[in-house]
């Protein structure tokens, strides 16, 4: 698929709109969890640990170095079960950079706090303050 969907910019100069399932495949392969079935309300992949399974959303940023800044996630509800959300960056050629996790209550808080609609009533957060309020958790940020 990357390479289609390099070509297809490359030709168009718009994207195919793959970005979220190679976000979501590179996120499953990189930290080995388990795919959701396809369109599973809430949450797209599963990571078992000591503590139980964690319900996790994953998105996807594909950035180049003209990307304009202020770019935001896809719509985050917070009505649906999840445990966290994974934010996966891309370069332009759709290889993963980084991998970033936000926990629910931290998002929570980021989305309800008063002054954005975009945060508000869409329930999207940017890049940067996604980047903010999680940490990096691959590559090994330590």
């Amino acid at each position: 698929m990357k390479p289609l969907a390099r070509e297809y910019y490359e030709i168009t100069g718009r994207p195919l709109g793959v970005t979220a399932e190679i976000a979501e495949y590179e996120a499953a392969r990189i930290l080995g969890l388990k795919l959701s079935p396809a369109r599973q309300p809430g949450y797209d992949a599963i990571r078992t640990s000591p503590d139980g399974d964690q319900l996790l959303q994953i998105k996807g940023r594909c950035l180049s170095t003209s990307s304009k800044p202020g770019q935001r996630l896809g719509s985050i509800d917070l009505e649906k079960e999840w445990d966290a959300v994974l934010l996966v960056l891309l370069d332009q050629r759709y290889a993963p950079t980084a991998i970033y996790e936000g926990d629910r209550p931290a998002i929570a808080d980021a989305l309800l706090k008063p002054g954005s609609k975009a945060r508000n009533e869409r329930g999207q957060l940017s890049v940067s303050k996604f980047k903010s309020i999680g940490r990096e958790i691959w590559p090994n940020s330590q």
